[in-house]
């Protein structure tokens, strides 16, 4: 099988199941902003939020890549378990799920995919969330989702992503990035690209070309994609309506736009700021939550995403491993802070990872980065 075809079945389920995902998001979150539903949202033991939408996506997720591939022949590591909604006083919560669930799961061929025969019950809908319970490791495939990336966002109106990645044996082969909120703004008067990530999700003007997308990219092909969510009526095609996307040609740092996280728990704000100024860069950081970061550089619409967490944290291959591949196959350069390439062969973590990330657009950028941050690394206060 020649690179054109190895992983094209894989691909195909999967970005059709993303779509799914963002249409699910989509209707969670109005119902979120419309009124108040405080059972809806969860806190985990680390603090994070966890709402319906994310147990819904990773059931859904799962059944369809249990039924496309067959359950035996699939193994996924997720963010989400059961211990929540299986407890005594969450029945509401679970029925709530369960719903969402199968009314996503009706909709399945739309996007060409195949609904269950009949509604999945409680033990069907935890079955499915639990099996989303591998270790992942150097052999083997294995599918990486984060449901919701960017919880907080979602629960806020702004930005989050659906992000589905496959790993085989230990390297990252394919990677689906869902943007239910990403817009793209564009000056008409100039025609010069303005770099906008909107969090407000009720902006809407002449200037959006689209709103909600789903990007992806198989390894080896130099190629990255990008589709706009399917609304109302309208079927899901393949490949219909896709445009590759590739980095920006942007290379002097004082033009660079560069993205970091939005939240302070766990990124180095200050160190960032400081290497930010030690390059060059002028323009104010972009704050995003979410892997909708990978996302706008995959896309042109920043340069640099740098990420420097503070001690103690280690960071989860499904919150970088289908927007990393992304990136590079559009054509940017993704390292840890010493220059090496990600390890997503050592399980649920980024082991061995050399104090931060650093994304960049293209190879004079990273490089720039790569040596401030040798330079700055003993005077910081990380």
């Amino acid at each position: 099988m020649d690179n054109n075809e190895k992983y094209s079945e894989e691909l195909n389920v999967a970005v059709r199941v993303v779509h799914m995902a963002c249409a699910l998001c989509q209707k969670v979150q109005k119902s979120l902003l419309s009124a108040t539903f405080d059972d809806d949202v969860k806190s985990k033991d680390d603090d994070s939020l966890v709402t319906v939408a994310d147990w819904s996506v990773q059931a859904t997720v799962s059944w369809i890549l249990s039924d496309a591939f067959g359950r035996e022949n699939v193994s996924i590591i997720a963010e989400e378990d059961v211990q929540t909604l299986s407890k005594s006083d969450s029945a509401g919560l679970l029925g709530k799920v369960i719903s969402t669930v199968n009314e996503c799961l009706a909709e399945a061929s739309k996007y060409g995919l195949k609904s269950p025969d009949e509604a999945l019950g409680p033990s069907e809908v935890l079955g499915a969330i639990s099996r989303c319970s591998s270790s992942g490791g150097p052999v083997g495939r294995h599918w990486v989702l984060d449901p919701v990336d960017g919880t907080l966002g979602f629960v806020r109106g702004g930005q989050y992503a659906v992000a589905l990645a496959l790993i085989d044996n230990g390297e990252v082969v394919m990677g689906v990035l869902g943007c239910p909120n990403y817009h793209v703004k564009r000056d008409r008067l100039n025609n010069q690209k303005q770099n906008h990530i909107a969090s407000d999700i009720s902006m809407h003007s002449s200037h959006v070309l689209e709103v909600g997308c789903v990007m992806y990219t198989r390894k080896g092909t130099g190629e990255a994609w990008v589709q706009p969510l399917v609304y109302g009526d309208r079927k899901f095609e393949w490949p219909n309506f896709a445009k590759q996307i590739h980095v920006s040609s942007i290379d002097d740092a004082a033009l660079a736009t560069f993205c970091e996280p939005v939240e302070r728990a766990n990124s180095n704000h200050s160190f960032i700021a400081g290497l930010a100024c030690s390059v060059g860069l002028r323009n104010k950081p972009l704050r995003v939550y979410s892997m909708v970061k990978y996302a706008a550089i995959a896309q042109g619409d920043a340069e640099i995403f740098m990420k420097f967490a503070r001690a103690g944290y280690k960071e989860k291959i499904w919150d970088h491993a289908a927007g990393v591949l992304l990136v590079q196959e559009a054509g940017g350069v993704v390292t840890d802070a010493g220059g090496r390439s990600l390890d997503f062969s050592r399980g649920i973590y980024l082991e061995g990872l050399d104090r931060g990330i650093v994304v960049c657009s293209g190879v004079k950028l990273h490089e720039k980065l790569i040596g401030a941050v040798y330079a700055s690394w003993d005077s910081s206060n990380l």
